[in-house]
């Protein structure tokens, strides 16, 4: 669709291109501060928050606040971050119609299905990582701490990398 007063459409491509341009950078910059921050910064210790077996095997993280990180972080704003979540992971793992649904076409189809469609799990895994990368955005990284996404641990902990050095964070 070309705008009217430039019928050639280069004033709105051209705008469509910058856009993604200062996206792309926007999203440059937010990953090297964070990957600054891993390959530059001195590790001074890491935490691990286990994973919490009392309910079953679903997947969810103990609450239990770890006295490494009592001068870093509050309290509260660390529970938040693992009810968050534990409460994405059960969203992942629920059943429902939706689930029900992946499941009989991917019977139907073989499997191929999910060559061209994400499952419900996989949609929710990407929320997750997106949420992990806000909090070290905003949370973390400001206080020398860095989240490690639970998928890159086998869903088995979350870590959490303290950091001597915090003059990479913004």
């Amino acid at each position: 669709m070309s705008d009217p007063l430039f019928p050639d459409g280069t004033c709105t491509q051209q705008h469509a291109v910058k856009n993604r341009y200062q996206t792309e950078i926007f999203n440059m910059a937010e990953t090297h501060s964070l990957q600054d921050m891993r390959q530059q910064a001195a590790v001074a210790a890491k935490v691990f928050v286990q994973r919490d077996y009392t309910s079953g095997t679903m997947c969810q993280f103990q609450t239990k606040f770890p006295s490494e990180l009592e001068t870093k972080i509050d309290k509260q704003q660390f529970e938040e971050t693992i009810r968050t979540l534990n409460n994405l992971y059960a969203e992942a793992e629920k059943l429902g119609s939706q689930s029900f649904i992946e499941g009989c076409l991917a019977c139907l189809t073989a499997y191929t299905v999910f060559l061209c469609m994400e499952t419900h799990y996989e949609k929710v895994l990407k929320k997750i990582a997106k949420y992990i990368q806000e909090q070290n955005d905003k949370i973390y990284a400001p206080r020398g701490l860095l989240l490690t996404d639970p998928i890159e641990r086998g869903l088995r902990v979350i870590e959490i990398t303290i950091y001597e050095d915090r003059s990479f964070t913004r």
